[in-house]
Order: structure tokens, then C-alpha cells, then sequence
């Protein structure tokens, strides 16, 4: 599907225009404290002309056939960019945490690592996380590592999205 950067967008954010819009696809899920698991996702990233953009993530179990099974994580946040393809990211989920994330953008791609996480009580303990969102053949591809309830930082999800 073509994509066009709009007029008013800000500057900093080229590095990361690609990214604009619905996306919509089927991803995978492992982690050693579950089962594996297929998922199906929605994410929206939209612009006003300010430095940054507004992102919300929903997610929903599939089945073998890919059909729903149940709802499954949501998220949102902005991803404020800085000059040069830095950029900043605040994301808070459903699941009781919140985290900052600080990364580089450019050339088709955006990988972030976190710097701090904060969580409610009954949230389970997230300590760290790395992702990588890739433009591939028109596709935005991505891979969420984390490290969570006492297990080291390893593969956690995977997705291929086409633009909606």
C-alpha cells in the first residue's frame, strides 16, 4: 500500500515517517514461564506535526487456524524524537507497568532498550527489554525481547504487520 509523509510532519520524526498509520498482522510468543502462543495484533502510530508520535498496540490470542481465542495485551505511549534519529519512549500496559525506553531510528528501522520500569503491586516483574521494528518489503516486522520474573533477556515476540 503507497505511503505518503504528510506536510506538517515535524523533522526529527523522518527517521521514523515509515512508520505512520494502521498496521495489521499475526505474530508469535514464547517465553520459559509459558506456553507458546500465536497472536494476532493491531498498532497505530499517528502525528499532529509535534515532535512525536502517539502509538497504541492491541493484541488478541489466535488459534492454529488463526482464528480469536481471546483478547489478549494492550499498550500505548509516545515515541518523542530528538535530532539526529534519537528517540525517547514511554509506554504503559495493561498489565500493570509502565517503562521509559531510550534508541536510535533511521535507514528503516528503530531499536530501543529500556532505562527504567515501574510497576503496580499485582503487575508481574519486568526488569529489561530490546526491540527492533524493521521496514521489510513494505512490512513492519519486530522483535520484543525481555527479561521478566527472574529469567534473563531472550526473545519474547515476533510479528510481521502489513500497512492497513
Amino acid at each position: 500500500m503507497p505511503f505518503e509523509i504528510p506536510q506538517n510532519l515535524h523533522p526529527d520524526c523522518g527517521p521514523i515517517a515509515w512508520m505512520l498509520g494502521t498496521w495489521r498482522g499475526n505474530g508469535h510468543g514464547d517465553y520459559p514461564t509459558i506456553e507458546k502462543f500465536e497472536f494476532g495484533q493491531e498498532v497505530i502510530f499517528t502525528h499532529d506535526g509535534r515532535p512525536f508520535f502517539h502509538y497504541m498496540a492491541r493484541a488478541w490470542i489466535i488459534d492454529g487456524q488463526g482464528e480469536f481465542v481471546r483478547d489478549a495485551a494492550i499498550e500505548t505511549g509516545f515515541i518523542r524524537c530528538r535530532p539526529e534519529g534519537r528517540l525517547e519512549v514511554l509506554l504503559a500496559h495493561n498489565t500493570g507497568f509502565s517503562e521509559v525506553w531510550y534508541g536510535q531510528a533511521g535507514e528503516g528501522r528503530m531499536e530501543i532498550v529500556t532505562d527504567a520500569i515501574v510497576r503496580t503491586e499485582s503487575a508481574k516483574e519486568v526488569t529489561a527489554g530490546k526491540r527492533l521494528y524493521g521496514n521489510v518489503e513494505g512490512d513492519l516486522l519486530y522483535a520484543y525481547d525481555m527479561a521478566a520474573v527472574g529469567e534473563p533477556l531472550q526473545p519474547h515476540l515476533w510479528a510481521r504487520l502489513q500497512r492497513q
